[in-house]
């Protein structure tokens, strides 16, 4: 059936949730995981007359970004293998984390990606979309939801 599975994560509850489901179902079937952090880009905030805010220096933001990625992907891979489920981990910087996902899969040979839903609503959903949704629709191999 499927033997490598592509998790993507965010450190969100409903991801953890899917996270932890991902993990026993790799194990039912005996296959492997790769969790994948997608790690926004550098976020310029243009205000009033084009004046850039910008929240934090880049070498700041990505240096936190970049921890946050590995604490969340450390303890992915700490929960499968106390389950006795083969896992890796990467990460990637984007902000268009549905490609991410979608190359990753393919990069990494991964034959179902298994991810939590985080569906927007309202005009927010309207306007920027659901990762999810745009992987169910781009994907070439399976998606498995977990909601």
């Amino acid at each position: 059936m499927y033997t490598h599975l592509l998790v993507p994560t965010d450190g969100s509850e409903l991801s953890t949730k899917a996270l932890t489901q991902a993990i026993n179902f790799a194990k039912s079937l005996g296959a492997k995981i790769t969790f994948l952090y997608v790690q926004p880009e550098f976020p310029l905030l243009i205000a009033g007359e084009g004046a850039l805010l910008l929240p934090e220096n880049r070498e700041e933001f990505a240096r936190d970004t970049a921890a946050q990625a590995e604490q969340i992907l450390s303890e992915a891979r700490s929960r499968a293998a106390a389950q006795g489920v083969e896992a890796s981990s990467c990460t990637a910087v984007s902000d268009v984390p549905y490609q991410v996902i979608i190359n990753t899969a393919d990069a990494e040979g991964c034959d179902l990606v298994f991810m939590a839903s985080h569906a927007r609503k309202g005009l927010v959903g309207i306007i920027l979309g659901s990762e999810t949704k745009k992987v169910l629709s781009h994907s070439k191999i399976p998606v498995l939801v977990y909601r």
